[in-house]
């Protein structure tokens, strides 16, 4: 099939290299110019794709990347993949907007349209149907067909890949559905059809809520544990044998990525759009989380001051920029806040991240450098905040005066876990 991907980011550029990659004729459009200059040179920006795999099927003509609204003509099936932020508290759908008007202008009877980007239920069949139909003439369900099937990407984990989870489907009718998971068979393993696409979008939100509420639980348990003198870590280890009943999380600096800064979000402006009420498990983890680096600041503040030693003045050495271990993915990342807070404070911040590549969006004011043993020995504390396999911890803690472990990683005499 000919197959256009909307949006090149950590969602849309792996479907397209897969969807390339089994047979499909692939377009990977994006409307950010520069981003599909660097596609086009063989270039990858996303840590799951390499730069290797993406030359090869661009030698093979299988994926074309491009900003040109022009390509998208033709499509059998196109996928919308670009991102929903929020702003001040409310979804920002102006991408999926702007995606499904250009795509309208080229829809064709008996094409396919499936939507991926995170959202509250009912964007698809009130939102993104009536824009299509709006600029094709034609009618969802009938002349053409749509859907949604929420994105599961978790950068940097070889386990999952977009190939191996299960991807949720859905249609707004049973025809719909059909050629939704026909399409989504090709690529992945196996499939998980859903009655319709309220219930697919409700699934989305419900995976990230379900974690940021249990995250939120153990981060607030880990803050009071050590006010009590009790190893929060330890604790989570004794429970984790238990073989029912519980499934382990812990705790760490806040949350990152879109995932759950965000898309719980989506929910509880839905209930309370809609319904009239307070989703209040989410605006509940919201605070605990998006406070914990707060809470990293007043340990790290508390851990100076034993060695009598003031922020102000200070070198702090930051190890990981990104939201999680081994990605490359800097968006809502806790450290951002770490970083600021401590620069407001007046300390000298310096950081070590080779997977964030030098445009993230972090405090210009922040010092890149790369880890080693000069470095380390030249900070008045190191603080773990994303432990990526590619740091020498044995090196951080030899050459550290002071280490603040948010990760649980690190052990030794100059070492403190969060």
């Amino acid at each position: 099939m000919r197959v256009v991907v909307v949006g090149q980011g950590y969602v849309g550029l792996p479907l397209a290299v897969r969807a390339a990659r089994v047979g499909h004729s692939v377009v990977g459009f994006d409307v950010d110019d520069e981003r599909i200059k660097r596609l086009a040179a063989g270039e990858s920006y996303v840590d799951d794709i390499s730069s290797a795999e993406l030359r090869e099927l661009l030698d093979q003509g299988t994926f074309q990347p491009s900003a040109d609204p022009r390509s998208c003509a033709g499509f059998d099936i196109a996928v919308i993949a670009v991102p929903t932020p929020l702003r001040e508290g409310t979804p920002d759908l102006k991408y999926i907007e702007e995606s499904a008007r250009t795509l309208a202008r080229y829809l064709r009877p008996g094409a396919t349209v499936a939507l991926e980007s995170t959202t509250y239920p009912g964007t698809t069949t009130d939102l993104v149907a009536p824009l299509l139909e709006e600029g094709s003439g034609l009618i969802a369900g009938d002349d053409f067909y749509l859907g949604y099937s929420p994105e599961r990407i978790d950068p940097g984990n070889r386990e999952w890949t977009l190939e191996t989870t299960p991807k949720v489907v859905s249609g707004i009718n049973p025809a719909s559905l059909e050629r939704i998971d026909a399409f989504y068979s090709s690529v992945v393993a196996q499939t998980v059809p859903v009655g319709d696409c309220k219930t697919a979008e409700l699934a989305k939100l419900l995976e990230n809520t379900f974690r940021h509420v249990n995250i939120a639980l153990v981060n607030e348990l880990a803050v009071f544990a050590h006010d009590l003198d009790i190893d929060v870590w330890e604790a989570i280890d004794a429970a984790s044998t238990k073989p029912f009943g519980y499934l382990r999380f812990v705790p760490g600096p806040g949350v990152g990525g879109h995932c759950l800064p965000i898309d719980p979000s989506y929910l509880s402006w839905r209930v309370q759009r809609t319904l009239g009420q307070s989703f209040r498990f989410v605006e509940l983890a919201n605070d605990i989380n998006n406070h914990m680096p707060d809470y990293v600041i007043r340990r790290l503040v508390s851990g100076l001051n034993d060695r009598r030693k003031p922020v102000n003045g200070s070198t702090v050495l930051l190890l990981g920029l990104a939201y999680k271990k081994n990605s490359g993915d800097a968006r809502e990342s806790p450290a951002r806040r770490v970083a600021s807070l401590l620069l407001d404070m007046g300390a000298d911040v310096r950081a070590a991240d080779p997977h964030v590549v030098e445009d993230a969006q972090v405090d210009q004011r922040v010092v890149r450098v790369s880890l080693s043993a000069e470095e380390i020995a030249a900070a008045d504390a190191v603080v773990l905040l994303a432990d990526h396999d590619v740091f020498d911890l044995d090196l951080v803690t030899s050459h550290a005066s002071y280490v603040l472990d948010t990760r649980h990683r690190l052990t030794g005499a100059n070492v403190e876990t969060m």
